[in-house]
């Protein structure tokens, strides 16, 4: 039985001898034989190829004595990179399990390694594949533990780099088109899917769908999925064998690169573009605010919807697999993250001129409430300077806000004082300012927490805003301006040479100015004092000009005291001639004047026929009742014409 073994062996020898070519043909041959014969195995078939090379070495290639010894003896087999260097004579020593095993996987991986074609579009593939990479990883590593065959352990490195391509263009190609994969159900991952997809899922189909992109919405309490529980599933298990493998970083950029595209076309579907910030200053406004008007939007979809989907998605591809999902999540959303910041530095550092103020706002206020949301998103180290690139443009933004608001103040000392305003009305000036000043209150809360330095400190949530808060940061600056403004059109009312046109300029300004304060947040922020105080400046602009206007009027009216005995006849008709030259100069002027405020215009008009009225018709009683008089008293206005001509007053055309 032992001879018919040893001719079995010594045949198989032979035809190795002859037929073996190369390392992994004689391999093959071998474990064809195995297969066949029982009596055979790798280990006494390598045994004999070694005793044979062996007896070849000693004997110089003599006869012995039995037939069975007549076979001339096998030569080595060619060289084998993993094995130890073949003796002087030329013998080689025995194969080891170990580069059996890294044979046998060079075969098996070579062949996947090879395919043109993606191997996870059939299953059974890939479960091949990942077994072999699993037996690959733990050889490695068992080589690596062992340190004794440096050069087998070289040559398995360098298979597993192969793997590990081609496993990144597995990795990529599941990612970015995920269709192109057999389906498959993960194991453990179908009811994570079937809570979200009752939360964000759609309907009947929705695995079957395209990559979905980012449009503008809303409502952001939306999740995006980009990949199918089954995908995820595929590329979370390359994701564990590259990270095993020690190519942790490579999948961490693989994904990135694969996801990258998806958030770049995302982007630019929100009409969103890179721009420098030499072409931001350069843009006229109003192409900066068509675009402010798309960033707004754009921001909230991507702070609020893409990137937190991305997290998600990132978060389940390398579940378990830190740091590396961290490190492929930022890469992933960065380029863009910092093209949208940049953005809204690029704006905070522009033109401060006022008119911007209201679209700094906006920004700033999307930026400030988007804060506390960003708190889970880049909560790991590696994202943490991009949650802190978002707080400073909120800061810039906020710096803008201050230094736009101030700006108003120069532009108020800068407005010329050339030309009054026609009639004494409402100068333009005083209208933009209080327009202004009330429009910019409809984001009180803002500019308080601007004006206060906080910017976005409390993270978007409501400030306590004191109904009753004069002396706040924003109430004190906005006193300031309403002290610029007072000064500078008090200026402005030396340009009219007649001083009772000036007080009614004053007046009319005053009384804007009161309005827009009392109907307002201004009315809250600079207090009920500061509103008296106005009152009492518009009572004295009137008494002033009651007294520049009518002053002559009354003092020609006075007849004396009727006790006394009063003053001739002649004399009061000297006094009614002079009567209606001056009221007729007065009206042909001041009918030409506005006095813009409707009860400020009843209240003028009252206070003039209070004065003039009684006078007057007391001067005509008078000159009635006097014989010298008699029928021939020519009186040209009738108290009563005088009073319709009173009520014509102010009202900017000529009568």
């Amino acid at each position: 039985m032992a001879d018919g073994e040893e001719k079995l062996l010594a045949t198989v020898q032979n035809i190795v001898q002859t037929l073996g070519s190369s390392d992994t043909m004689t391999e093959d041959i071998l474990k064809v034989f195995c297969n066949y014969d029982g009596r055979l195995s790798l280990d006494k078939l390598y045994a004999a190829r070694s005793a044979a090379a062996a007896a070849a070495a000693g004997g110089g290639g003599g006869g012995g004595g039995g037939e069975e010894h007549s076979m001339p003896a096998s030569p080595p087999l060619p060289s084998q990179p993993a094995a130890a260097a073949v003796s002087a004579a030329g013998a080689r020593p025995p194969v080891t399990s170990m580069e059996r095993t890294v044979r046998t996987l060079d075969r098996q991986i070579s062949q996947f390694v090879a395919m043109d074609g993606l191997i996870w579009a059939v299953s059974a593939d890939a479960d091949t594949f990942l077994e072999a990479v699993d037996d690959l990883i733990g050889t490695v590593q068992e080589l690596d533990a062992a340190g004794t065959n440096r050069a087998l352990l070289d040559r398995a490195d360098e298979l597993l780099s192969r793997c590990m391509a081609r496993l990144e263009d597995e990795f990529r190609a599941l990612i970015e088109r995920p269709d192109d994969a057999a389906p498959v159900v993960p194991t453990g991952f179908g009811s994570d899917w079937s809570d979200d997809e009752e939360d964000f899922g759609s309907g009947d189909g929705y695995l079957d769908e395209p990559t979905p992109i980012a449009k503008p919405v809303t409502d952001y309490d939306v999740v995006i999925d980009a990949l199918s529980p089954g995908s995820i599933a595929n590329v979370r298990q390359i994701a564990r064998r590259m990270v095993d493998a020690g190519f942790g970083r490579e999948c961490a950029e693989a994904y990135a690169a694969a996801r990258r595209s998806f958030v770049d076309e995302s982007v630019a579907r929100l009409g969103v573009r890179p721009r420098t910030t030499e072409e931001v200053h350069a843009s006229p406004w109003e192409e900066l605010e068509f675009h402010i008007a798309r960033w707004i939007p754009a921001f909230n979809m991507v702070f609020r919807i893409l990137i937190p989907s991305e997290r998600r998605l990132c978060d389940r591809v390398f579940d378990g697999l830190a740091p590396f999902g961290d490190l492929a999540f930022i890469a992933a959303v960065r380029t863009q993250v910092l093209q949208l910041i940049s953005f809204g530095d690029a704006i905070s550092t522009s033109s401060r001129a006022p008119e911007r103020l209201f679209r700094v706002v906006d920004m700033y206020e999307a930026v400030r409430d988007l804060l506390p949301d960003l708190d889970p998103v880049f909560s790991d180290p590696y994202s943490a300077a991009l949650r802190a690139e978002v707080s400073a443009v909120c800061n810039t933004l906020g710096s803008s806000i201050k230094g736009i608001f101030m700006e108003l103040e120069n532009l108020i000392r800068r407005d010329p004082a050339r030309v009054a305003a026609p009639g004494g009305g409402i100068h333009p000036i005083t209208r933009y300012v209080m327009n202004y000043l009330r429009a910019a209150c409809g984001s009180r809360q803002t500019l308080e927490e601007v004006m206060e330095g906080d910017f976005g400190a409390n993270g978007g949530a409501s400030v306590a805003v004191d109904p009753v808060r004069p002396t706040s940061s924003l109430a004190v600056h906005i006193a300031w301006i309403m002290d610029v403004l007072h000064k500078n059109l008090d200026t402005k009312s030396k340009l009219y040479r007649d001083l009772s046109l000036a007080c009614i300029f004053l007046m009319n300004n005053g009384k804007y100015i009161i309005q827009k304060v009392t109907d307002s947040e201004l009315g809250v922020l600079l207090g009920d004092e500061w509103i008296k105080q106005m009152t009492t400046r518009v009572r004295r602009w009137s008494m002033d000009y009651q007294r520049t206007t009518w002053g002559k009027v009354m003092t020609v009216l006075q007849t004396g005291d009727p006790g006394i005995g009063g003053i001739p006849t002649k004399a009061m008709l000297q006094k009614l001639r002079m009567f209606n030259t001056y009221f007729e100069e007065i009206y042909a002027a001041q009918s030409e004047w506005v006095v813009a405020d409707d009860q400020l215009r009843v209240d003028i008009r009252a206070a003039v026929e209070d004065s003039v009225m009684p006078v007057y018709a007391s001067l005509i009683a008078k000159l009635k009742s006097s014989p010298e008089t008699g029928r021939d008293l020519y009186i040209k206005y009738t108290p009563e014409d005088v009073e319709a001509h009173i009520q014509h007053l102010f009202e900017g055309a000529p009568k």
